[in-house]
């Protein structure tokens, strides 16, 4: 018994597959002169800005320091203030201002949260708008 490997003979049957080395070569071909076709693109953005006087520089702001010491002693700018009422007018004169200065409240570790929640309800009803506390580093 004999295996038949192949058709020794000459069929001249046509052949049912493409050739795809053309079709790959034309395809490269192509792809390259795609790539080299394509601008570089840049990542800059071209912007045409006015020039003009230059501006001055901004001031700094202004601070209003409020300290608030251990039994309570409150003090503006370091002038001890005398009692609730002599704050509140100052704290309104700052309120009143169209362009507010900043109020820096530097509370003791030592006082009491009354006081210094007063001094901001105060500041809230009379409408300062820029007002922090700082000095925050003492209650680590």
């Amino acid at each position: 018994m004999a295996m038949n490997l192949g058709s020794g003979g000459g069929d001249d049957e046509p052949l049912t597959e493409m050739n795809m080395t053309p079709l790959i070569d034309v395809m490269l071909v192509l792809l390259i002169m795609f790539i080299i076709t394509i601008p570089i693109q840049t990542h800059a953005v071209k912007m045409n800005m006015p020039i003009g006087p230059s501006a001055p520089p901004p001031k700094p702001p202004e601070i209003v320091r409020i300290d608030v010491d251990f039994d309570g002693t409150i003090g503006w700018n370091g002038v001890i203030v005398a009692d609730r009422n002599e704050l509140e007018a100052k704290l309104a004169t700052v309120a009143a201002l169209p362009d507010q200065p900043e109020v820096h409240l530097r509370p003791n570790k030592l006082v009491t949260y009354k006081v210094v929640a007063m001094i901001l309800a105060s500041a809230q009803r009379l409408g300062v708008t820029k007002i922090g506390i700082v000095g925050n580093e003492q209650f680590l």
